[in-house]
């Protein structure tokens, strides 16, 4: 099992430049996928130096299509860890000059925007040219006008209203479906044949308007792992904004702490802004927090990290507690994507769920419902 191992990992290094021998290494489909995504890069570097060139079609310059050369760095992306899709990128921009495909405001409008477009560019900004600066953010507005028009109505829903059980509504809403109420008025109508209960007229609550503001902190980290919680925590950010019973403070952080409070209303500058990479202090981001609390028992602070605290934990630990002890509401996010993927530090998760904060992996719209839950 060693010696296949090893074999395996000879084959991967070596690429289709591998001896033949090597192709009886046991190379799962996965690998495969690795190989490919090795290859479409490092075999312009013997291509380069007019050595060893693989079948017609199969090399050359650098892909003369941006949009191959975009799909090769979203699934790099998935298939490798970010420390190592971080030096791969490295590599292709600066010794295979891949930004220079990107260097085209024309080819950049004609690409569909997407959010995996949308974080190539965010992750290549610093290396694009200022001729493309009007290009990349029509981009990332039209992105975030797609997931604004998505989540909204959801934060709305449940933050400017909450349900009143002693008024009813007429306007059916999953949200304000009343389940006990409903089986109550309808269990007149139960089959006792069929053993089930026949709904005839469901029951909603109607809302009633918040009167009082919360402060809501968002506390985002923005190391290189977590650029889709960036990405839609700017547009959290620029929702709750917009919300009269909300008070919004936006920081973001990742060895230093940035208050971006003053422009949370917009997330497209929000995201042209952030620096993303580098290492995570999350405990000074918190203390940073800690300044901002002015009615205690009427403040959320929201943390959105993987909690992969870079530096010693005491510091986090003790302004969790110092808050929890406060009466500040903390939250923890472990993911604020779609997807929802839950890939944090649950040692580091756990300790602060004993210094009282709530922690949960969660998409935007439910992170919508639990907000509501917190500052009912």
């Amino acid at each position: 099992m060693a010696d296949q191992e090893m074999l395996r990992r000879w084959r991967l290094v070596l690429g289709r430049y591998a001896a033949p021998s090597l192709d009886h290494a046991t190379m799962t489909e996965r690998d495969r996928l690795l190989d490919q995504s090795l290859d479409y890069l490092y075999s312009r570097e013997y291509e380069g130096r007019g050595m060893l060139r693989g079948p017609a079609g199969s090399g050359g310059s650098l892909d003369s299509s941006v949009i191959t050369a975009i799909d090769w760095l979203q699934r790099t992306r998935k298939l490798f860890p970010q420390e190592v899709f971080e030096r791969i990128q490295h590599h292709a921009v600066d010794r295979y000059h891949m930004a220079d495909l990107l260097q085209d405001p024309a080819v950049l409008r004609s690409l569909e925007p997407n959010q995996a477009l949308a974080r190539t560019l965010l992750g290549l900004r610093g290396r694009l040219s200022a001729e493309v600066k009007d290009a990349v953010q029509d981009i990332i507005r039209k992105v975030v006008d797609d997931i604004n028009r998505r989540l909204r109505p959801q934060f709305v829903t449940a933050l400017v209203g909450r349900r009143n059980r002693f008024r009813r509504s007429q306007i059916p809403s999953a949200q304000n479906f009343d389940p006990r109420a409903t089986i109550a008025a309808n269990l007149r109508h139960f089959d006792t044949a069929s053993k089930r209960l026949v709904i005839e007229r469901p029951i909603f609550n109607a809302r009633v308007k918040r009167t009082l503001p919360w402060d809501v902190i968002l506390c985002v980290d923005q190391s290189g792992s977590m650029l889709d919680s960036v990405m839609y925590s700017a547009v959290v950010a620029g929702i709750l904004s917009s919300l009269p019973t909300v008070n919004v403070r936006l920081v973001v952080f990742d060895t230093s702490v940035v208050d971006l409070s003053h422009m949370a209303a917009d997330p497209v500058q929000v995201l042209l802004t952030v620096q993303l990479g580098g290492g995570t202090d999350i405990g000074r981001a918190l203390q940073y927090c800690e300044t901002l609390v002015r009615t205690p028992h009427r403040t959320v602070v929201a943390l959105i990290s993987d909690f992969e605290e870079g530096a010693l934990p005491g510091p986090l630990l003790a302004s969790v507690q110092r808050l929890s002890e406060a009466r500040v509401k903390t939250l923890g996010l472990a993911a604020l994507d779609e997807r929802a993927q839950p890939v944090y530090d649950r040692a580091m998760a756990q300790k602060l769920a004993g210094r009282g904060m709530e922690i949960a992996a969660l998409t935007p719209s439910h992170f919508a419902e639990w907000l509501a839950e917190v500052m009912g």
